[in-house]
């Protein structure tokens, strides 16, 4: 998630159909052997005696510096089994890149990442770019093309799976909306769906607003809300900005601990340009698929997306529900046990 404001670029829907998702859905129709090849990391069935949990990563990493902290953290957290890094928005070849390189500096080169979409479904292109590329000469990584890959490998892993994978976004929802919209059965074959996305609770003045991911595609992230995923855990600004550390504690801890923090403090260097914190928005919705009593979550029968044309657009609302509903939304965090868990997790990782 980034603040940066970037000139616009207007884009019609067949632009996005053509550019994002043609070469996907071609893939996910046929269903052949070259999607299968894809997918080289898969779920052991012996995951549920281990406590492990099987999980996709999709990320827009490379722009707001905490997708790249939330990376370091699940590729340290012993029960997470990454099972692949799918990247989103603007320059998503270049974010590929970003992600290896923080998984090459774990010692965990063989984790798959693919590239997704580069625009959003409808409207403006808010992000093109991903700043933090600029670290990358100094860090081994791979090269990617911009061929859309991430819904077919997605899709394909999914569906041999069925009930075990949990999808963690920490982007916009760009590339689950073409993998739900390509295969509606997909959703309801996820164990849940984690998101770092939107703003559910008025503060003080009555305001709700909008939250930058859903912002980014708000047509795709309405799509993703409708979607009957067995369960969905929402987790907004109304907990995340309690997250925040300041820019000089973050370079100590991050360099002192080392491993995949290396690259990631590099990386932070062209954040703290225009920011003195790091907000942990990210990290805490990857924390929560283990330790969801990190946050106070408040069951919703549906969230809705504003979708007009004026300031409202992109604000999420909800309607409180007071039965066991499905969508879960984060309505308080506990900020100190959440920065103990997180700091815990990274420095107790035994880097190769």
């Amino acid at each position: 998630m980034s603040s940066q404001s970037r000139p616009p670029h207007r884009i019609s829907r067949r632009e996005w159909l053509q550019q994002v998702g043609w070469s996907a859905m071609t893939l996910v129709m046929t269903c052949g052997g070259a999607a299968s090849a894809l997918s080289k990391t898969q779920p052991q069935k012996e995951n549920a005696m281990e406590g492990r949990v099987p999980l996709f990563l999709d990320t827009d990493i490379g722009s707001d510096i905490d997708d790249a902290v939330a990376l370091a953290y699940l590729l340290c957290h012993p029960r997470c089994e990454l099972l692949g890094i799918t990247t989103v928005t603007g320059e998503p070849d270049k974010r590929a890149s970003l992600a290896d390189a923080i998984c090459r500096a774990a010692g965990r080169n063989e984790v798959p990442i693919h590239v997704g979409a580069h625009l959003p479904f409808l409207g403006s292109q808010r992000q093109p770019e991903a700043p933090q590329a600029e670290a990358l000469g100094r860090w081994p990584h791979r090269s990617f093309s911009r061929e859309n890959t991430a819904v077919a490998f997605l899709r394909e892993t999914i569906r041999k799976h069925p009930g075990e994978i949990t999808l963690l976004t920490i982007g916009p929802l760009t590339n689950i909306a073409l993998l739900f919209a390509l295969d509606p059965e997909i959703p309801a074959m996820l164990k849940q769906l984690v998101m770092m996305g939107g703003r559910f609770f008025p503060d003080e003045q009555g305001r709700i607003g909008a939250e930058w991911n859903i912002v980014c595609d708000a047509w795709s992230a309405a799509r993703v809300f409708t979607s009957e995923v067995p369960r969905l855990l929402a987790v907004g600004l109304d907990v995340t900005l309690r997250c925040r550390m300041p820019a000089a504690e973050c370079k100590e801890r991050f360099h002192a601990i080392g491993g995949p923090l290396k690259p990631v403090a590099d990386m932070a260097e062209v954040w703290f340009r225009h920011a003195d914190s790091i907000t942990f928005h990210d990290p805490l919705a990857a924390a929560v698929v283990f330790e969801p009593t990190l946050c106070r979550f408040e069951p919703a029968d549906y969230v809705k997306v504003k979708l007009g044309n004026d300031d409202s657009f992109g604000e999420t609302s909800i309607k409180p529900s007071g039965l066991n509903s499905p969508i879960q939304v984060a309505a308080d965090v506990n900020p100190d046990a959440f920065f103990t868990h997180y700091f815990d997790v990274v420095a107790h990782y035994r880097h190769p």
